[in-house]
């Protein structure tokens, strides 16, 4: 056996052992595994919304606040569903003008187990001619308004309704002081004017009654919309060694970033925001509109706009630009359309345009077809074209579960003079899936080819220009590529805490490299291939909490024999044989700092991967970034 295959064979090995020490660490109380990469079996919830009288109650808003936020809207019997919840506990509540609010219920969420709940709404008494509304007070009862009669339907014994948590965490939730704002009654005659208006329609309480009736509008509109969102105030670093992490040089940034999302009909609507303010101000904005499911239709839409502005950057950046920044416009739209309970099929398109570029406008159009012949088992195939323009990385909108950041970095072209093209990627691909118990396993072929591949390159000296270590980076095309190969995937739930993935993959990949090569020879050598490569790649991907110090960590790590090396690596200009990147994110809850439903996280991230991966990007969009520095993003966040 060669060096290379050993190399290879202890990758897959080392992968697998890793999953094995998560389950290890699991059975010593050890932490529970998320991934965004891994669609690990979700749970769900099923249940009722009933008045005090036992009729159910169509219209109201439930909502659903854990390791991930839902709403749904109840049916005409007063039903609801909320599927494709990740397994962890929720804080479930109904609302509906005209009812007092539930109390919040602790339903917990198990992997592939629909838990149920039943839920009681006391409706408002309006036979006095009241209307109910919110006013200012201080502390007060949990609980200011008597059970009636009436309720002895609904409410036990003991006060509380039958399916009611009597948990601590609910106790708690039960016996919280109340905030500024507490249910009270105010007679409807406060409403009624003691004289007719004028026949004008003015009067001299016609501003009164404008002000008072635009007050309510807006105070029915935040109280009565369940709104939630987050609010990061993080500060993200660059390094190469630790000695640079705790130094000037390290690239330092603040970034604000804000998130507001509600239910609307059938759908979620969220918009997001970013800004940083340095050497280069940045920002960027971002919102999506996603149909729930269960629907035949189901529209993902979207749209983000990001612009970077030079003020004291990189002077290298600023030359390829004419008017001293860069800006990126976004908008996407697709649709699930679920012709059968066993046939789907997912279309449309995303459309880009970068003011830096040559051919400003991009196209990325794709379609997906899923057949579910037999329960638990599914056959997925994709068609796809997708354009990459260089930098692009600074100014899309990542996935709802990443991080977003503003751009940050700057770029260049790694041949002075020279226009930026956009990288092409055609992309087939057939694939299974096959769910057993709390594991699936996955089987997919696929085939690509590229045109203009683009090539990253971090910490190069360029003679009669300005370097930059860190905050910037250079970018070039190195060619086409046809690629094919094949992956095989395995992703379980290791008990109630742990669970992740593991997938290997090889490809084999020939090569039609550009003639405008020559300052790659010079700096990185290994990112020009002219002949067939055969690639082997194993991504581990594992996420976990501990449920008592309310801590989740995530780690993805990549193991791969095509990583391109500098220079520099060794003396021959070849980097050794095996390389790896990865992700570790550290969330940690701050419970002293809680108070009715916001919730306070710190963050810590730790990466050295540049991209975010996408299922139908080209198989070396990461392998040729060169000398990626590790960047580091920490702060706060405020979940509401």
């Amino acid at each position: 056996m060669s060096t290379r295959s050993r190399s290879i064979a202890s990758a897959f090995v080392g992968g697998l052992g890793l999953l094995c020490l998560s389950g290890i660490a699991y059975a010593q109380g050890g932490p529970r595994a998320i991934t965004q990469l891994a669609s690990i079996a979700p749970g769900s919830i099923l249940g009722v919304v009933q008045d005090e009288r036992g009729a159910p109650i169509p219209g109201a808003t439930v909502s659903a606040l854990g390791a991930s936020t839902a709403f749904v809207v109840t049916d005409r019997a007063g039903r609801f569903e909320m599927r494709s919840l990740s397994p962890g506990p929720y804080l479930l509540r109904a609302h509906l003008s005209g009812y007092v609010a539930s109390r919040g219920q602790i339903i917990e969420v198990r992997a592939s187990v629909s838990a149920s709940s039943s839920i009681a709404l006391r409706r408002v008494a309006a036979a006095d001619g009241a209307y109910p509304v919110l006013a200012a007070g201080f502390g007060g009862a949990a609980d200011a308004t008597p059970a009636t009669p009436d309720d002895a339907g609904a409410i036990g014994t003991s006060g509380s309704f039958p399916n009611d948590d009597h948990g601590e965490t609910a106790w708690r939730l039960r016996h919280a002081r109340r905030g500024i704002l507490k249910d009270a009654v105010v007679p409807d005659e406060i409403f009624t004017e003691g004289d007719a208006p004028p026949a004008n329609g003015f009067g001299p309480n016609i501003f009164g009654r404008v002000t008072d009736s635009s007050a309510r509008f807006a105070s029915n509109f935040f109280t009565g919309t369940p709104f939630s969102g987050q609010v990061n105030l993080l500060t993200t670093s660059s390094f190469e060694t630790p000695q640079q992490l705790f130094s000037t040089d390290s690239f330092a940034r603040s970034i604000a970033y804000v998130s507001v999302g509600a239910p609307v009909d059938q759908a979620d609507w969220t918009v997001r925001g970013a800004m940083t303010q340095g050497d280069i101000a940045s920002w960027i904005v971002a919102g999506e509109y996603l149909t729930r499911v269960p629907a035949r239709h189901r529209f993902d839409l979207g749209l983000s706009y990001a612009t970077q502005r030079f003020d004291l950057g990189n002077p290298s950046a600023p030359r390829d630009v004419t008017d001293g920044s860069r800006n990126v416009g976004t908008v996407y739209g697709f649709d699930t359309f679920a012709a059968t309970p066993a046939i789907s099929v997912t279309y449309g398109a995303r459309y880009s345009h970068y003011d830096y570029l040559e051919h400003r406008s991009l196209l990325s159009p794709r379609l997906e077809l899923t057949l579910s012949p037999a329960a638990h088992f599914r056959i997925n195939t994709a068609l796809s074209q997708r354009a990459t323009a260089p930098g692009a990385e600074e100014f899309l909108a990542p996935a709802d579960t990443a991080l977003l950041l503003p751009p940050q970095r700057t770029f260049s072209p790694l041949n002075p003079g020279t226009a930026l093209f956009a990288e092409r990627t055609t992309h087939a691909e057939v694939g299974v899936e096959r769910d057993m118990a709390d594991a699936t396993l996955s089987l997919r072929v696929f085939h690509q080819q590229v045109s203009d591949q683009l090539v990253t390159m971090f910490g190069v000296e360029m003679p009669g220009r300005p370097g930059a270590e860190l905050g910037h980076y250079f970018l070039g095309n190195t060619g086409d590529v046809n690629a094919t190969g094949f992956a095989a995937g395995f992703r379980t739930v290791f008990g109630d805490h742990v669970h992740g993935s593991i997938e290997y993959s090889e490809t084999s990949a020939h090569w039609l490299p550009t003639a405008n090569v020559g300052y790659l020879v010079l700096f990185a050598p290994s990112a020009l291939t002219l002949e067939t490569q055969r690639i082997h790649d194993v991504t581990t991907a594992i996420e976990s909490e501990l449920p008592r110090t309310s801590t989740k960590v995530m780690v993805l790590y990549r193991v791969s024999n095509a990583f391109a090396h500098p220079v520099s690596s060794n003396a021959t200009g070849e980097g050794p044989a095996v390389d790896t990147r990865f992700d570790v994110q550290v969330r940690q809850a701050l419970p002293f700092l809680d108070f009715n439903a916001a919730k306070w996280e710190m963050l810590f991230a730790v990466r050295n991967f540049f991209r975010d991966p996408a299922a139908d990007q080209s198989v070396y969009d990461e392998l040729l970034v060169v000398r990626p520095p590790k960047r580091v993003v920490g702060g706060l966040t405020l979940h509401f």
